[in-house]
């Protein structure tokens, strides 16, 4: 009896021993720490490389009409991106803490894949041009390769009229993945006018899911389901923050479709990977603007330019112009024209997604009202910093910006 009792005492030892090595593991929070690092240092090293070779290979933006800068610059950033994807995916798959997520969702090797098949034809644009219509066809391929590997959205949150969490078919689930993957990746190249502003925009967004992803995963005991948008959220962060030294006002190098549509890809893949097992584990009323979030932070990628897209349309057909017809008139432009300077329309622009962004992602953490109220008063000092050259009868034009598109 004293030594059944004695190894009944010690196996509860070693459980309760493993129950806490469990939740320490359940937010591996030094190795995404660590993923990122090794993206962003990656990114950061590999660009300086690929500039050269954006130069040798005639891969540059050289002033148009439309133009601003004065300056060629090289483009193609997105080759050193992608580089730092690689890198950082693969120090994840070998982290004991992160593994697990390899071997229970193909998300991470997804994005790998659909992200180099997009980027290559953002190359291709870079380097010779593409027309919308490959270009777009190009979209919708990697973005079909994404929901092949099993990245979809196979459950959808409707909070009106007490419809609740639905289940989709597989059609619903294939054509619902495809229109936001291809939105988002256009929402990011469109908005890729300023200098560090995609950059800059790809970093917010995909640090607000990081740490959502990470509520997650706490809340829910270091649930698998949820490694994948923490890691493709930290890796896209990283690449984001190594390339902007190099992309921010002035830039020496643009990282072009090749970059744009990568990061859109990723983004799109990081909140459709946070969205699918939100629904299974729902309980409370947190958890329903927990299920609203992913949503609410795609609005937040997308904000900034379908407001300039919808703006630019109607500007376009009322003066009798196609809708796709280039201009000089984006909101960055506006911005500009009332007297702010390049950089402080960039961090503008950062304010406005970022409110949106860590908004969403904070009702996992927060009380939702107290974070409506928070939203409420940084909405408020946003308009106000925006306006300030109004408020000062300023309207100079400001310091020198381009528009790439």
């Amino acid at each position: 009896m004293h030594y059944a009792s004695a190894a009944a005492t010690a196996i509860q030892a070693g459980d309760s021993i493993l129950a806490l090595s469990d939740q320490g593991a359940g937010v591996p929070l030094r190795e995404l720490a660590l993923v990122g690092l090794t993206a962003a240092v990656i990114t950061y090293l590999a660009t300086g490389w690929v500039r050269v070779l954006a130069m040798r290979w005639g891969a540059v933006a050289y002033p148009r009409e439309r133009d601003v800068h004065l300056q060629p610059t090289p483009r193609m950033g997105g080759l050193a991106m992608y580089l730092g994807v690689v890198a950082a995916v693969l120090l994840a798959s070998q982290l004991p803490a992160l593994t697990r997520g390899f071997v229970y969702s193909s998300g991470m090797p997804a994005v790998v894949v659909a992200g180099g098949l997009i980027m290559v034809v953002g190359l291709i644009d870079d380097r010779w041009g593409l027309d919308a219509l490959t270009k777009f066809a190009g979209q919708i391929t990697a973005a079909s390769v994404m929901v092949t590997m099993g990245v979809s959205w196979s459950v959808l949150y409707i909070p009106i009229g007490g419809v609740g969490t639905i289940v989709l078919d597989q059609v619903a689930s294939i054509v619902l993945t495809l229109a936001l993957t291809v939105a988002i990746v256009n929402a990011m190249n469109f908005v890729d006018g300023l200098d560090g502003l995609a950059a800059g925009l790809g970093l917010i967004t995909a640090s607000a899911i990081c740490i959502f992803s990470i509520g997650l995963l706490r809340d829910h005991g270091g649930d698998v389901l949820f490694y994948p948008p923490a890691v493709i959220s930290v890796v896209l962060a990283g690449i984001c923050l190594g390339f902007l030294p190099h992309n921010f006002y002035r830039a020496r190098i643009f990282m072009g479709d090749s970059g744009s549509m990568l990061i859109g890809l990723m983004l799109a893949a990081a909140s459709t990977t946070a969205a699918g097992p939100i629904s299974q584990t729902a309980y409370g009323v947190r958890d329903v603007f927990a299920l609203l979030s992913p949503f609410l932070l795609v609005i937040a990628v997308m904000f900034v330019p379908a407001l300039d897209m919808l703006l630019a349309i109607i500007r376009r057909t009322r003066a009798g112009l196609s809708p796709f017809s280039p201009d000089k008139m984006h909101l960055h432009h506006r911005l500009l024209e009332i007297g702010h300077s390049h950089r402080r329309v960039v961090l503008l622009i950062y304010l406005w997604v970022g409110i949106v962004a860590f908004g969403a992602a904070s009702t996992i953490f927060f009380d939702p009202k107290d974070t409506a109220a928070v939203m409420a008063g940084a909405i408020v000092v946003a308009v106000i910093v925006t306006a300030i050259p109004l408020l000062r009868g300023r309207e100079t034009p400001a310091d020198g910006v381009y528009d790439k598109k």
